[in-house]
């Protein structure tokens, strides 16, 4: 089996208020559960305490990341953080869980790209707009902007801008799929939000 981790964005655009790492975790898995994918998405944000580079499983971290369609983004998921900032293929498709072209379409006005974190996926503190709860404009967090082509380009914006966020496939899904057998027969086809992260531990 050719396993590839997929790099999705969430299908509208967030200022730094999103609830914190936590709902925006939720939301990555409602809408790829929503889109038909069966892997376990988290939302591509650092915080206080949470490293860019260890949201995906160890297990995984070698394998490539790739967009929504199987186009190839990067070579492993740990290339991203060897100092580089994570160079992006050009021409650079990102697609939404809904399957639009975030940089064509209008629905995200800000071609950048939420992340908080610094070029080893270390959190940069103070730069993450109070752990993803304020979109107060005299706030800021970093984010990547895509003229830059690099997934850890590290540009300030005001948490008030409403910018792309990107969820990463952390788990594959033969994986998730020996660990939640029991959740399919869910009458609404949704783990609430705490067994979700119940689930998060054990894989993790």
């Amino acid at each position: 089996m050719n396993l590839k981790l997929k790099l999705v964005a969430l299908n509208e655009a967030y200022t730094g208020d999103i609830h914190g790492t936590r709902g925006a975790d939720y939301a990555c898995y409602r809408e790829s559960r929503r889109a038909g994918l069966r892997g376990t998405f988290r939302a591509l944000l650092s915080s206080r305490v949470q490293n860019l580079d260890g949201i995906v499983r160890q297990a995984d971290r070698r394998l490539p990341v790739s967009n929504l369609r199987g186009d190839i983004l990067f070579s492993s998921w740990a290339d991203v953080f060897n100092g580089d900032a994570g160079p992006l293929p050009h021409p650079l498709r990102l697609y939404s869980f809904s399957g639009r072209n975030v940089l064509q379409d209008y629905t995200w006005p800000h071609k950048a790209i939420w992340h908080g974190a610094l070029l080893t996926g270390e959190r940069a503190l103070d730069h993450s707009c109070d752990a993803w709860h304020t979109s107060a404009g005299d706030k800021v967090g970093l984010a990547a902007s895509l003229k830059g082509g690099k997934l850890l380009d590290q540009t300030p914006y005001s948490c008030d801008k409403r910018l792309i966020l990107l969820c990463i496939e952390a788990t594959t899904e033969p994986f998730v799929q020996r660990r939640r057998r029991d959740t399919d027969n869910r009458s609404d086809g949704f783990l609430t939000e705490e067994e979700y992260y119940n689930l998060l531990e054990t894989i993790h």
